[in-house]
């Protein structure tokens, strides 16, 4: 694919802006974690394979800020008005009336600004591991001594940053994106950068966000805790909050969880199918797990031969409603009692609950079903991990027939249409350490 081609956009009060735009589909402006080079961003791997991968179903927006990449370098130092005039300049230059942005990490900062003062101009809001204020992220020690760094060795900086961005073991992926930050900005602008994210704080704005906004947020996210996902949610209108498994940090990343997620938000019923991907050591999917309810008393009363006729006739619809929505049967966990599938994305596993209890039914058996999502170890067509055990109890937290799914799932499958969730409140589940909240998957028409 041919590399993009640069435009400058003239801000009003005249400082020359590098950006460029890509692809097909509603305009997205990415904001990266840390000011960038939107040329070497897109021949690096660590951005490019990322642009690539969104550019089919998004028209990608990339600028530098003002003192940064490839733009101008005013003498007077940037504040949040200069910032506004930034993005003017690029949405004009690209004819563009309304965009949504997604930002990454501290760069939400400068979004909800946008998107509070041009209400008109942003249609959506996607903020990854974000904060509202850095006193939000100022207690983290990792925060604190990198902070400390900036200013004594600029280079040890970029190349902490990066590790901690992308795991120490990512060698070449982390020392790209130190070399990146480093073309982007001379130590002396990152540290006046620096010192300027010390002192932001938009929680007075955040009331004034008028765009659907999406905040998502890894459970095990270093840097930023999540209760400032959680405060950064609770203070914007109607904004949705999902945690997601995993320790991704605010790095440029294509997670499949979190790549779904956003297109359901953001294209609703437009959004692909994001299939099962082949096995694998690891990844995240979205695990079903149903068993036969009653199973034990079932087998006393009809017989051992006659219940395992009928859990045969239920095995094998089991398989085609597995098959028919997307997902991966587990082997040597489909028969017997029960059912354990992965799937790529929510509402295939949804709609395979309604197929499996369909099935229940014509062999005359009620199943439990419960879904999650989250990290899984793959290994020899069989799937591991603490997801798949959160699936199982949630399973055994429904009744006969019923499906429910946790916090994680009814976020991903939100907008997916023809179903609603109702709240059954937090359960203690066996093996888990934290309440995990349950919703009760209400099908708004009867299944055929």
């Amino acid at each position: 694919m041919d590399a993009p081609q640069l435009q400058y956009a003239t801000t009003t009060d005249g400082v020359r802006v590098a950006c460029w735009a890509l692809g097909t589909g509603p305009p997205m402006i990415y904001l990266p974690p840390m000011p960038g080079h939107v040329l070497r961003e897109w021949e690096s791997e660590v951005f490019g394979d990322v642009y690539r991968s969104i550019m089919g179903r998004y028209r990608v927006i990339r600028f530098d800020f003002r003192n940064s990449g490839l733009s101008e370098r005013p003498p007077v130092r940037a504040n949040d008005d200069d910032t506004m005039l930034d993005f003017d300049a690029v949405l004009e230059r690209l004819g563009i009336d309304q965009v949504t942005i997604r930002a990454l990490g501290p760069a939400g900062l400068a979004a909800v600004t946008y998107a509070s003062q041009r209400p008109d101009r942003v249609s959506a809001l996607v903020l990854s591991e974000c904060f509202a204020s850095f006193s939000d992220i100022a207690g983290d020690t990792q925060v604190s001594a990198l902070m400390s760094l900036v200013a004594q060795d600029y280079e040890t900086f970029t190349e902490t940053m990066a590790n901690i961005f992308f795991g120490w073991e990512a060698n070449n992926s982390a020392r790209q994106f130190a070399s990146l930050l480093r073309a982007s900005m001379t130590q002396e602008e990152f540290v006046a950068g620096a010192s300027r994210l010390m002192e932001s704080d938009v929680s007075d704005l955040l009331p004034q966000v008028k765009a659907k906004t999406l905040v998502l947020h890894h459970r095990g996210a270093r840097l930023v805790p999540m209760a400032a996902a959680q405060r950064l949610a609770d203070g914007i209108p109607n904004a949705r909050l999902v945690i997601l498994e995993g320790e991704t940090v605010a790095g440029p990343r294509d997670d499949p969880a979190e790549t779904a997620v956003i297109d359901d938000f953001i294209l609703g019923e437009q959004a692909p199918s994001h299939s099962a991907p082949p096995a694998q050591a690891g990844g995240t999917a979205v695990i079903l797990f149903a068993d036969i309810a009653d199973s034990t008393a079932l087998t006393e009363r009809l017989g051992d031969a006659a219940f395992r006729e009928k859990a045969r006739g239920l095995d094998e619809a089991l398989r085609r409603g597995i098959a028919s929505n997307g997902g991966t049967a587990i082997e040597g966990k489909l028969l017997g009692d029960g059912v354990l599938a992965v799937f790529g994305a929510a509402r295939e596993a949804i709609a395979c609950a309604q197929a499996c209890h369909e099935g229940g039914r014509h062999a005359g058996l009620l199943l439990h079903v419960g879904i999650h999502a989250g990290d899984v170890i793959r290994e020899e067509g069989n799937v591991y991990g603490g997801a798949v055990n959160i699936a199982s109890r949630v399973a055994g937290e429904a009744a006969a027939g019923e499906t429910l799914v946790s916090g994680t799932v009814r976020d991903l499958a939100r907008t997916s249409a023809g179903v609603s969730f109702e709240d059954r409140g937090e359960r203690e589940l066996k093996g888990v350490s934290e309440p995990v909240r349950v919703y009760e998957v209400r099908w708004l028409e009867a299944a055929p």
